[in-house]
C-alpha cells in the first residue's frame, strides 16, 4: 500500500495550482493527484468532435471532469475580484485574496496567457447601468479562450509532471481517518493510499462526493444556494458595446415583484452554447475563443436566481437536479425557446425555429420553458431581460434565445478554518467543491494558499 505525504483529490483548479505551487516551492513531498476524469489530452467531447448531435451522457463527462476540471473547456475567464466568484477573501483576509489572484494570473501570464487582454470595470457603463438599478460589479478579467486555456494548462501539466504523481479514470470511494491522524483513500479500482495530509478538490461536480465525505467523518457544513436559469443568446452586435470594453460584465439587479437576486454570468462574445453532462444530469454552459477564426456571430451568458433555502429543507443541489431533470425529460436534453414564444406563452417549434433571425449556436430541442421553470424564477428573468434591453437594446428582441436549464450547483459550504482546514487536523477542503469559491480565479488561488500552508509546516 503506497503512501504519500498529500494526496490531492480532484485535479480541477484548486488541485492544478496547489500542484504546480508544490513544484515551484520544489516541496520535498511525496504527492499524488487523483482524478476520476480524463487526462488533458483524452477530454473529447463526442459533440465537440461531431460524432453526435446531443449529449450521449459520457461518464465521466469530458466536458466537466478531468485534467483542469470544469474550467479546462470553459472559456478561460478568470476574475480577479472579490466581489463576486466565492468568499476566499473571507478566509484569508481581502488583501491576500486579491494577491493570490493576481499570483495565479501572473503564473497564467508566465505560461502563455500574456498576450490575453486584461479587461477592467468601465465607469461609465457602470453609471448607465445605475440608472436603470443594474450593478455592474467592478473586476479585472483576463480572458484566455478555450483554446488557449487548453495549452496553458497542458504547460502546467508538463512543468509538474516531473514531481507530482497522477492518477486519472479513478474514482476516490471512501475516505478514512487513521489512528495516527493521517488517511486511507479507497478507489473504485480497488486500490488503497495512505497519506498524512488530504486535499479535497473535487470541484463543482463533485460536491455531492464531498458532502459526503464530511458527513462520513463528521465535519460541519453550512447551507448553501443552487442558481437557476437560462443561457440567453442573441447576436453579438448587441452586446458589443459592453464586451469590447469589459468582456465580462457582471450585473445584479433585485427584481420589482419578487426582490430577487438575478445576475448575468459567464459571458461570452463571439461564443458558443454547450451542454454539459453533471451526475447524468445534462445543463446548459457556454465558451468562447481567442482564436477569431473560431468566433461565431453570437454572443451568449447567462442569467440566474439565487436560491437559498430555510429549514426543514437544505438539500439545494436536489432542488436544481430535479428542474434539470424535468427539461431533460421534456426536451431529451436542453430545451431551447425564443423570448418572443415565452412571452406569448407558446412554445416554440421547429417550424418557428426555421423563421428565427438569430441562429442557434447548440443543437437543443424546442420548447418551452415555462413547464420546466418555476415560476418565480422566470418571471425574475424575464424582469432581469426588460431591464437588460435598456443598456443593451435588442436583449428583448423576440428572437432572443433562451436556452434551460443552467443550473449551478454548489456544495454545502464545509466548515474550515484560516488554513482551509478542516475540524480533522490534515484535511483540507478547497475550490468550488468546497463551498469557499465559485470561480477558475479564486479556485486556484485557494490550490496555492494551502500548498503553502503545508509545504511551510514540514
Amino acid at each position: 500500500m503506497s503512501r504519500y505525504d498529500v494526496i490531492i483529490a480532484g485535479a480541477g483548479a484548486g488541485g492544478v495550482f496547489a500542484a504546480y505551487e508544490f513544484t515551484k516551492l520544489n516541496s520535498t513531498a511525496k504527492i499524488l493527484m487523483v482524478d476520476k476524469g480524463a487526462p488533458l489530452e483524452k477530454r473529447q467531447c463526442p459533440i465537440k468532435k461531431g460524432h453526435t448531435p446531443v449529449c450521449v451522457k459520457c461518464s465521466p463527462c469530458h466536458i466537466m471532469n478531468g485534467y483542469g476540471g470544469a474550467g479546462t473547456l470553459s472559456d478561460g475567464k478568470y476574475n480577479i475580484t472579490t466581489q463576486f466568484g466565492g468568499d476566499l477573501h473571507r478566509y484569508v483576509g481581502e488583501e491576500m485574496a486579491i494577491e493570490l489572484m493576481e499570483y495565479v494570473d501572473s503564473v497564467l501570464c508566465s505560461m502563455g496567457g500574456a498576450e490575453a487582454k486584461l479587461f477592467t470595470t468601465d465607469s461609465a457603463l457602470k453609471t448607465k447601468a445605475l440608472q436603470y438599478d443594474l450593478h455592474l460589479l467592478e473586476a479585472k478579467v483576463r480572458h484566455l479562450g478555450t483554446d488557449r486555456n487548453v495549452e496553458i494548462l497542458g504547460r502546467i501539466f508538463d512543468y509538474i509532471s516531473g514531481k507530482i504523481e497522477t492518477k486519472f479514470y479513478t474514482t476516490l470511494q471512501e475516505v478514512r481517518r487513521l489512528e495516527d491522524g493521517g488517511f486511507q483513500v479507497i478507489t473504485d479500482k480497488g486500490e488503497s493510499f495512505l497519506c498524512d495530509k488530504l486535499i479535497l478538490a473535487a470541484g463543482r461536480s463533485g460536491s455531492k462526493w464531498i458532502s459526503k465525505v464530511c458527513d462520513e467523518l463528521g465535519i460541519k457544513q453550512k447551507k448553501n444556494r443552487v442558481d437557476i436559469g437560462v443561457r440567453v443568446e442573441l447576436p453579438a452586435e448587441i452586446f458589443k458595446h459592453i464586451t469590447d470594453e469589459v468582456y465580462e460584465s457582471k450585473i445584479v439587479y433585485q427584481t420589482d415583484k419578487y426582490n430577487d437576486l438575478v445576475r448575468t454570468f459567464c459571458m461570452n462574445p463571439y461564443g458558443e452554447v454547450v451542454s454539459e453532462n453533471t451526475n447524468g444530469i445534462v445543463t446548459v454552459n457556454g465558451h468562447s475563443y481567442a482564436d477569431p477564426a473560431l468566433r461565431t456571430e453570437n454572443t451568449n451568458f447567462a442569467l440566474l436566481v439565487s436560491n437559498t433555502f430555510t429549514e426543514p429543507f437544505e438539500d439545494s443541489n436536489e432542488y436544481g437536479e430535479s428542474i434539470a431533470r424535468l427539461s431533460n425529460m421534456l426536451g431529451g436534453g436542453v430545451l431551447l425557446q425564443r423570448f418572443g414564444d415565452l412571452i406569448k406563452g407558446r412554445r416554440s417549434s421547429h417550424r418557428r425555429m426555421e423563421k428565427c433571425f438569430t441562429r442557434p449556436t447548440l443543437k437543443a430541442t424546442p420548447g418551452d420553458l415555462s413547464l420546466v421553470i418555476p415560476k418565480r424564477q422566470l418571471d425574475d428573468i424575464i424582469e432581469m431581460i426588460y431591464a437588460l434591453d435598456k443598456i443593451a437594446p435588442g436583449t428583448a428582441n423576440e428572437d432572443t434565445l433562451l436556452y434551460g436549464v443552467e443550473v449551478k450547483f454548489y456544495n454545502m459550504k464545509v466548515d474550515v478554518n484560516n488554513s482551509l482546514e478542516t475540524e480533522i487536523p490534515g484535511l483540507y477542503a478547497i475550490g468550488d467543491g468546497s463551498g469557499v469559491t465559485h470561480s477558475l480565479s479564486q479556485a486556484s488561488a485557494s490550490g496555492v494558499y494551502v500548498a503553502r500552508i503545508i509545504d511551510g509546516g514540514r
